[in-house]
């Protein structure tokens, strides 16, 4: 076999195979040498077409963050963990109201997760029209999913009807949750960061993403503006028939008539949530019934304890309006770790600037709880049944 037919049968060779075409038997550089005549002495160098260097790009995989990858499986097993051993062990689960558990961390993991996403996926937007698009259309499936999920089309695995009443779905849940925080944070991340700046100083990185630290800031200031400032009027709601089996609706008045108020009758949250979903549309059975007022198996569910109040058996979606938009803020969190995890390739420049940023939220944290701390707020509470009877400052056993 010639020279000639030999290298164009490892041309052939290597282009199959995506591999670099080092063709010449005795050279290992990046040229093909090509004898015009076996009688000549002198050879023609010719370069690699470019085609080789898209070929390469094509043969390197893409490569996924490690990191990230293991904090969403810790993040999964540790939700699976706290619902499975929850009930049996009050430390991991859900505080009943104040306070922190292990479990209160699933959720704002799951929101950071997210943003750390958003800030890997549209680092480049070549078209942000089209960008916003996908988000929107992602963000209606997502809600729509939550919406199948919690809304309440499964009524357990012992019951075999389905579908739901639409006077009392759930508007509101996880993924709903999610799924507005991944909205916010993406058309942020989208619309409100400067692409043209080059982030080759920490004053150039500020310059890129000022704007949407500024709009994450103006959430916290709404969110804060309307939990201290909003103004809690008196109360009723209907409460569920689950002592008696005679049909007695039974009207339970709240008295509030407070600002900033942060106990579970009276908080700014819950007012927005009963105001524009209804308290039809709410969680049925929110997590401060295991607060020591309303469960005596507190921090567990349990019986009422005698002279408990009457909002324990009131509705609250702990994934309603204004905390899904505080919940948001956790996104932008992500996000902004993103960027660094991003734009710097030391790690030791990132452990710093995260570190950072934690300790300064940690501050705020702090700062936040002292200068709000909830308020003790005398209420009185009345029972009042279809039939105009009213019985005040009693529990509904009380009432018969």
């Amino acid at each position: 076999m010639s020279i000639e037919s030999q290298n164009q049968t490892e041309a052939s060779i290597a282009e199959e195979q995506g591999a670099p075409l080092l063709l010449h038997h005795h050279d290992h550089s990046s040229i093909l040498i090509s004898h015009q005549n076996e009688q000549q002495e002198e050879d023609t160098i010719v370069p690699l077409p470019d085609k080789q260097k898209a070929d390469d790009a094509k043969a390197i995989p893409n490569q996924r963050i490690a990191s990230l990858d293991v904090f969403r499986g810790l993040t999964v097993a540790l939700m699976i963990l706290v619902d499975d051993v929850g009930g049996a062990f009050p430390s991991l689960n859900h505080s009943p109201w104040f306070g922190v558990t292990l479990a209160d961390f699933v959720m704002p993991f799951f929101l950071f997760g997210v943003g750390v996403s958003i800030g890997l996926v549209f680092m480049k937007v070549s078209s942000k029209p089209n960008a916003t698009k996908k988000v929107i259309i992602r963000t209606i499936k997502l809600f729509i999913l939550g919406l199948l999920l919690q809304g309440g089309y499964f009524h357990g695995r012992g019951d075999l009807t389905y579908g739901v009443d639409l006077s009392k779905i759930r508007w509101l849940g996880v993924l709903q949750r999610i799924s507005i925080g991944y909205f916010l944070a993406s058309l942020s991340e989208i619309w409100l960061v400067n692409n043209n700046v080059s982030v080759d100083s920490p004053v150039a990185f500020v310059r890129k993403y000022c704007i949407q630290w500024m709009f994450s800031l103006l959430l916290c200031l709404v969110y804060l503006c309307l939990l201290y400032g909003l103004y809690v009027p008196n109360w009723t709601f209907e409460q569920s028939n689950l002592v008696w089996s005679s049909h007695v609706s039974i009207i339970q008045d709240v008295h509030c008539e407070v600002r900033g108020s942060l106990d579970p009758p009276c908080n700014a949250v819950g007012f927005i949530d009963r105001l524009i979903l209804g308290e039809h549309h709410m969680y049925q059975r929110p997590v401060y019934q295991r607060t020591k007022e309303c469960s005596v198996n507190s921090p567990d569910y349990g019986p009422l304890p005698q002279n408990s109040p009457g909002w324990c058996l009131a509705p609250f979606d702990p994934e309603g309006i204004l905390s899904s938009l505080m919940a948001a803020i956790t996104c932008f969190i992500g996000l902004h770790f993103g960027h660094i995890l991003m734009l710097l390739q030391d790690h030791k420049q990132r452990v710093f600037l995260w570190s950072t940023c934690s300790f300064c939220l940690l501050v705020i944290g702090y700062i936040l709880e002292i200068l709000g701390g909830h308020r003790e707020v005398q209420k009185a509470y009345s029972l009042t049944t279809m039939d105009g009877n009213e019985c005040s400052n009693c529990i509904c056993i009380g009432c018969l």
